[in-house]
């Protein structure tokens, strides 16, 4: 069978791409996949801080914040930092102050002198942290069991500084809450076999470690105080190491989250962690600009190509084969990230969210201003 010159090009642009794809599926996921986890360690008794920003979420501190309580560890308080809330978050952490003697209450007031956004809520609470390990998690976040905390202790290893956890949405009944679950699915997939691989980029801060002593040997948010969003992610960044950084997913050490429900509000969501993601070091905007726009062409090739005739099965063939490979290492990501309702599902959500990726970063090019609530 012989091919014309365009054919020849697009079928050379869909091997390449065809490989790439390949080597981010089996060359980067494959070793999360294979990923042994170890079972809990025990509690080393070491103290931990667990720092939680809350703006106007006094309903979700009242549902989710008896289960940080309920922790099975000797030793942590917890520090809750009320940035400028008046939907009465104060008055019940007040209360609950009376209740909890390890519950430390920072307030941030309107009309202080502060910069606005989540960043400076952070760095008030880990100002007022009395421990050097500091675990993360937001207001509407429900450790899977009262192992979290034991799970996301300091490590044995003393190079360790950082510890990347993992947090899944509530399933809900609606295509949006697929696509949010699968976009965090494949989030995670990336970080963290990334993060195995050697090369650490970001963290979430539903569920992630660090030492106070790194923040402020780091100087903390100083070089990104002006951006938004960031406050995980961008720290990581900028600190993480091959040597400094673990991850832990082992499913006690899960934080559940409650996912957006609206499409507009989880755009905007996406487009702060966009924006973040501008500011990554060159090699990860590298690195992950690269996978989305392979994974783009290929599609795309894949698409064009299946209309010659000429090329029909060979543009098929590369589909499957792709998609073949990708049942090998994919549903057993899914369960292992608590997401195994998806997997009959994954190769519709993988389209969509490719889409769905492409669109946000274009709207992020037009649209630049951005709030923490």
């Amino acid at each position: 069978m012989e091919f014309n010159i365009l054919e020849i090009c697009l079928l050379s642009a869909l091997a390449i791409c065809f490989l790439i794809h390949l080597y981010y599926v089996l060359g980067v996921h494959l070793k999360l996949a294979q990923y042994r986890i170890q079972e809990l360690p025990s509690s080393n008794g070491k103290p931990i801080s667990i720092i939680i920003c809350a703006r106007n979420e006094r309903e979700n501190l009242e549902k989710y914040l008896p289960s940080i309580f309920e922790q099975d560890y000797p030793n942590f308080e917890v520090v809750v930092v009320n940035d400028r809330s008046w939907d009465g978050t104060a008055d019940f952490l007040e209360e609950l102050e009376k209740i909890h003697a390890n519950l430390k209450v920072v307030h941030v007031r309107e009309g202080e002198k502060f910069i606005a956004g989540k960043k400076f809520a952070v760095t008030m609470g880990i100002k007022a942290a009395s421990h050097d390990w500091l675990v993360f998690t937001d207001a509407d976040c429900e450790p899977a069991t009262k192992n979290w905390l034991t799970a996301m202790q300091l490590p044995a290893d003393n190079k360790v500084e950082i510890l990347l956890g993992y947090s899944p949405y509530f399933k809900k009944r609606s295509l949006l809450n697929a696509l949010i679950r699968f976009e965090t699915f494949f989030t995670a997939v990336n970080y963290l076999s990334f993060a195995l691989k050697g090369m650490p980029y970001m963290g979430v801060g539903r569920n992630m470690a660090y030492k106070k002593s790194l923040f402020f040997k780091s100087k903390g948010f100083a070089a990104h105080m002006h951006i938004p969003s960031g406050d995980d992610d961008l720290f990581v960044n900028a600190n993480a190491t091959p040597s400094n950084t673990m991850i832990q997913i082992h499913k006690d050490a899960h934080v559940w989250s409650e996912p957006k429900t609206s499409f507009l509000a989880y755009l905007r969501q996406k487009k702060r962690h966009v924006g973040a993601g501008s500011f990554y070091k060159t090699k990860h905007k590298f690195i992950l600009s690269a996978q989305i726009t392979v994974q783009f062409f290929f599609y795309a090739l894949t698409i064009t190509l299946a209309c010659f005739p000429s090329t029909h099965f060979i543009a098929v063939g590369a589909f499957l084969l792709s998609l073949v490979v990708r049942c090998f290492v994919y549903p057993k990501l899914l369960k292992r990230l608590n997401y195994g309702s998806l997997s009959w599902w994954f190769p519709i959500l993988d389209i969509i969210l490719m889409f769905f990726l492409v669109l946000n970063a274009l709207l992020s090019v037009f649209v630049k201003k951005v709030h923490w609530k």
